[in-house]
Formats: structure tokens, sequence, C-alpha cells
């Protein structure tokens, strides 16, 4: 149990998944004490810093400029109004900021600048500092790194196989690159998926074999229940069961034990029962306040009275990994080289997809 394994198949991952519950939760949470203190959960805030008009159509994602979800858009944050919310972040109980900003990849240019200042920023205020901006190239990615950077994220969503019915502006293989281009440089990864898009047990299974084959294996990886968003493409899709997410949560803690599971959207669907018995089966991080990106997230005090009773403590920051050094811009080793990379578009037709951003026009 203490050794990390990267060849897992699976039907191993399915058979794990399948266990009897109690089973599993007793395998689970007796990994998850090999690694972690059981009683300490992360506590994130999930930032939207440029909000709607992405070009991708990614089947779940109400920010896809091609769907009619009525979100309230918003053009690239300011470094102050950045600081202003990693403030109050860090007074709320939370280590760890996270910025995300509906763009398909980065672009070289004035807008990354200031994202990499918001970087520097917040580490400054000692805080960790996560980025999901889409795909980046190792010169970007080593950018960010200097001025930072904790971790980036960059999610698989689902299996190889499953990820076609839900995405067809980018290719799995953009997802995996992007995270070698992370690992070039001292950055952890965070990559995880949603679940209750429609997908089988085998596809969660996949997707699990996908991130533990990485070498390393992923430092963060987010389990998602799907929060059905009206217009978009899967906003019939019923709510996950809680049992779903327990299996899911315990199965990547067995597969992944050295790994932060964090426990991301849909927690409002979640009993205070239900979390506890997620994090008694090795989920140990939440994203607290009232939204995330652009989906409802519980009240960050109701989180600490969740807390309260059940004797968890915030984990502070800078625990699994020391901070980065900041790197001022003119001091920077690598400058911006105006890239235009050609990441994938399959350019194949999801039904479901084409309905949805035809709908209601």
């Amino acid at each position: 149990m203490n050794t990390i394994r990267h060849n897992w198949t699976k039907e191993e991952i399915i058979t794990l998944y399948n266990k009897p519950l109690m089973d599993l939760l007793y395998e689970a949470a007796s990994a998850h004490r090999l690694f972690h203190n059981p009683n300490v959960v992360q506590v994130s805030t999930l930032l939207s810093i440029k909000t709607g008009g992405c070009p991708e159509d990614c089947g779940y994602c109400p920010q896809a400029a091609r769907y009619h979800t009525n979100i309230e858009g918003n053009d690239l944050m300011t470094v102050s109004q950045v600081k202003a919310q990693a403030l109050r972040a860090k007074s709320s109980g939370s280590s760890r900021v996270c910025m995300g900003a509906a763009w398909r990849n980065v672009k070289d240019g004035p807008e990354f600048d200031q994202v990499l200042e918001m970087v520097r920023t917040i580490n400054k205020l000692d805080m960790e500092v996560c980025c999901t901006l889409g795909m980046i190239t190792e010169n970007q990615a080593k950018r960010l790194a200097e001025a930072g950077l904790y971790a980036y994220n960059h999610n698989l969503d689902s299996s190889e196989e499953y990820y076609k019915e839900v995405i067809s502006t980018r290719g799995y293989e953009d997802r995996l690159q992007t995270i070698d281009n992370v690992r070039k440089t001292n950055v952890t990864v965070c990559s995880g998926g949603i679940i209750g898009m429609g997908e089988s047990v085998e596809d969660r299974a996949g997707m699990l074999v996908a991130l533990a084959s990485l070498n390393p294996q992923p430092e963060s990886v987010p389990i998602n229940a799907l929060v059905a968003v009206e217009g978009t493409p899967m906003e019939n899709e019923k709510p996950v069961e809680i049992w779903d997410m327990v299996r899911m949560v315990a199965t990547t803690r067995i597969v992944m034990p050295e790994t932060q599971v964090r426990l991301s959207a849909g927690r409002t669907e979640m009993s205070r029962e239900g979390q506890a018995m997620c994090f008694f089966a090795g989920a140990n991080s939440i994203f607290a306040g009232d939204k995330l990106l652009t989906t409802p997230n519980p009240d960050v005090n109701e989180d600490m009275k969740m807390f309260d009773l059940l004797g968890l403590q915030p984990q502070k920051p800078f625990i699994k990994k020391m901070q980065p050094e900041t790197i001022e811009a003119e001091n920077s080793q690598y400058q911006t080289l105006g890239e235009k990379p050609k990441w994938s578009r399959p350019g194949h037709v999801i039904e479901r997809n084409l309905e949805a951003s035809t709908k209601r026009k």
C-alpha cells in the first residue's frame, strides 16, 4: 500500500471502485493515513479572473461562447482586484488561490504579462498560487514558474475515449502535452476530472489510469461532480449520487495515495454527512467561497462550521512543497517568444453540443 504504482489497469481500478463500500472505505482511509494527516484539509479559493467568451465547446461549461447560459462575462481583472480577493480569501482561512481564465490557450502579450504579475503578487502574500489558463507552452510554463506559481491546473476531464463525447475543439493529447510542459518546471500539477457527464464506470477508471500512469503522478487531483447548467449540452444530466462521489474519491485515494484529492464542484448538493464520508475516504482539499468560477459553492462560514463539527483543521500553505521564489519581470530569464503553437482541433461533431449551440438563437 505504501508503494506508488504507475501501472494500474482499468480492470484493477473497476474492481476497486465496485468493492463493498465498507471495504473500499477502509482501504482508502488506511492509504490516506500513510501519507496525510486525516484531520487536516486544505481550503482553496477559486477566482475567475476572466469570465465567459471561451471559444471551446466543452459540453459541461457555461463559459463557452457558443452556448446560451446568460452568465455575466468580464474582461481580465486587474492586479489590484485580484490582490484584494486574495487577501479576503486568506482572512477566511484559504491557503491557496486558484485563478481561472476562460481561454483556450495562453497567448503571449500584455494579458499574460498581467497574469504573471498576479502570480507574483499572491505568492508574496505567502499563499499558494494555482492557475488554470488553458494549454501552455514550455516557455510559458517557465515564465509562470519564475513568477512564483505553485501549481498549474489542467484537467483531463474524463477517459480519452469519452473525452470525444464531451469536447470536439481540442484533443486529449493536448492536455497531456500541457501537463508535460508544466513538468519541465518546478510547478506542481493539478489534474482531475468530472463525473456525472453521462460517462460509465469504465470511463472513470480510464481517467484514473491516465492520471496514475503519469510519472510523477499529479500532486493534486480534483474530483468534480457535474453542475448541470441550463443552456449547456449537459443541462439535463441527473445529479451525481453521493455514493458515486464517495467511491470515486476513495478509488482515487488508493490509486494515487500521495496526491491531494480535491473535493471540488458539486458540494452544494452534498450533505455534511456526505462530505464527511468523502473526507474519510481520502479527500483532503475543498474550494471555499460562494462560487466556483461560475457555479454555486457553499458559504465559507458554513464550511468552517462543518470543520468544527468534524474536528478538521485548515492546512497551512507550503506544507507539501516549499514556497517558490518570485523573480521580478525585469530579472526574468525567460522572455516572451510570441509563440503561436498549433494545438489540435479534432473537429468531429458532437450532436448535443451542436444542438445546444443553435438553441434559442
